[in-house]
């Protein structure tokens, strides 16, 4: 990956912006039963949850999606303003604004069903091609590629920002996902990308590669991502760096698991504002875990900042 172009510029992440109806429970839902829990919505949805964590830890740091023209879509506007996202937002008149329930379980596992919205018909003549051109990073989720659209949509964004001189991140986003299109029909839509860095959790790297142990499963993503930097994500153990042909763990900050929602993007946010600003690997990964590890100490994608974070931060 060349530094020299991400050290002073912009990231711009482009896909999904969606409202999480996040229903949390105090104990185990047992089938046809009922119990109390925590119901709430939450602004989510993966690619903008990087911009926003990736904002929040000070990258100068814009928005590309979709939206319908309604209350949620106004609220994201909203949403994504008060963070200090630059948002280019597409309304449609056709969809509404993205939505996905979120079920936290009494051990803080998260299952996700996520609804059609407009973010998955984002076209690539409705690209703001001027705001990719741009930015000096351009960072992709897996959920803009499981349906076209929006597939065609982010790889046009892609070539727009390759041939801008930008460089590319990519997260996988859902083993079960990658497992229902086909392992080898998601690779095949993502290999030719020239992606620069690379951030699957586990699950994600072992539906790719067939491998289980972490080391074998970055190897291997090396290997089928050439030049990429491989940043798997462990969840409670930790990250694991493969870079040059070499691996480095990076131990977990906590494992105070309370709602895991979010984890993963706060992680890549974290590590992208460090990383594209000068940073190490290593230490950018280090402080990525610790943004992580409060997130997962509270309920939702992005909680509200208190002293713990801003510390931090």
């Amino acid at each position: 990956m060349n530094r020299a172009t991400t050290n002073t510029g912009e990231l711009c992440a482009i896909g999904d912006f969606a409202w999480d109806v996040l229903i949390r429970t105090n104990q185990e839902l047992l089938k046809g039963g009922d119990t109390f829990g925590e119901v709430m919505m939450t602004p989510g949805g993966s690619a903008a949850n990087v911009a926003v964590w990736a904002s929040r830890c000070g990258l100068s740091t814009h928005f590309v999606g979709k939206i319908g023209r309604d209350r949620l879509g106004q609220l994201a506007y909203e949403n994504l303003a008060d963070e200090g996202v630059i948002s280019h937002l597409i309304a449609s008149d056709a969809q509404l604004t993205g939505s996905v329930a979120v079920f936290v379980d009494h051990t803080g596992e998260r299952s996700m069903v996520s609804g059609h919205g407009a973010d998955f018909f984002l076209m690539p003549s409705e690209l703001p091609r001027d705001v990719i051109t741009s930015a000096t990073h351009l960072h992709m989720t897996a959920w803009s590629f499981f349906t076209d659209p929006p597939r065609s949509a982010s790889r046009e964004a892609a070539r727009i920002a390759q041939n801008s001189g930008a460089t590319l991140s990519f997260d996988p986003g859902s083993f079960q996902m990658i497992n229902d299109m086909g392992a080898k029909s998601f690779l095949s839509g993502t290999i030719d990308l020239g992606i620069d860095i690379f951030l699957p959790n586990k699950e994600e790297g072992a539906a790719l590669t067939g491998e289980s142990d972490p080391e074998a499963i970055a190897a291997a993503l090396a290997d089928i991502y050439q030049g990429a930097l491989i940043m798997l994500k462990l969840d409670a153990d930790g990250a694991l760096i493969y870079e040059d042909d070499k691996a480095t763990h990076i131990p977990p900050a906590t494992n105070n698991l309370v709602d895991a929602t979010g984890a993963g993007d706060s992680f890549a946010g974290a590590f992208l504002a460090r990383y594209l600003s000068g940073d190490s690997t290593v230490d950018a990964a280090r402080y990525a875990t610790r943004i992580a590890a409060w997130v997962i100490e509270h309920p939702g994608a992005r909680p509200t900042i208190g002293p713990a974070l801003q510390r931090i931060l």
